[in-house]
């Protein structure tokens, strides 16, 4: 459970992408030379994304590895902010999505699974973990989910976060309603 009050502090979600995203696995190959990455993700977390975003909450991927599938699939979801590093520094990235929303860290969530993710981690107001996290991260984190990574953890957090900030039953009402009425070009 998160605490209402809490809840209701934070306005940017930040998430990171292997082991959060994705199940953590990572399919390598190439075409002519050319190399090609390719990852799996789990629709309901789109959905979970999308939700937080329409609840007004701005949400940044935020991953230590640089890769076109990320950078894809963040286009698809239309989230707020991207940060890929090259070497898995990720609280610089973190830090700079925050202040250009002019966020502090103490309202922000950020949810990960393993150790590139402890700074983050250890500075924002509402740290998560996934279910499969590992033990170290998990002592680090306020929030605890059942759902591993690419399973839906990120849909669980989305429902538990707007639950408790009292925003779930009108942030799924108005995105059912925004894809109900039939637009002029439907017609």
């Amino acid at each position: 459970m998160i605490d209402p009050a809490l809840a209701r502090t934070i306005r940017l979600v930040g998430i990171d992408v292997d082991g959060v995203m994705t199940d953590g696995g990572i399919y390598l190959g190439s075409v002519d030379g050319a190399p090609l990455e390719f990852k799996r993700y789990e629709i309901q977390d789109g959905l979970g994304i999308a939700l937080l975003r329409q609840a007004g909450l701005h949400v940044g991927i935020v991953t230590g590895r640089v890769s076109d599938s990320v950078r894809l699939r963040a286009a698809e979801l239309g989230v707020d902010d991207l940060s890929q590093h090259p070497d898995g520094f990720k609280l610089g990235g973190l830090l700079a999505i925050a202040e250009r929303h002019g966020v502090p860290l103490a309202e922000t969530a950020f949810i990960g699974d393993d150790f590139p993710d402890l700074s983050i981690l250890r500075r924002v107001g509402l740290p998560v973990c996934v279910g499969n996290a590992v033990p170290e991260i998990r002592r680090e984190c306020r929030v605890h989910l059942e759902r591993e990574g690419g399973r839906g953890a990120i849909r669980e957090f989305a429902e538990m976060l707007l639950k408790a900030r009292g925003d779930w039953e009108s942030t799924w009402q108005a995105y059912v309603a925004a894809r109900s009425l039939p637009t002029d070009a439907q017609r």
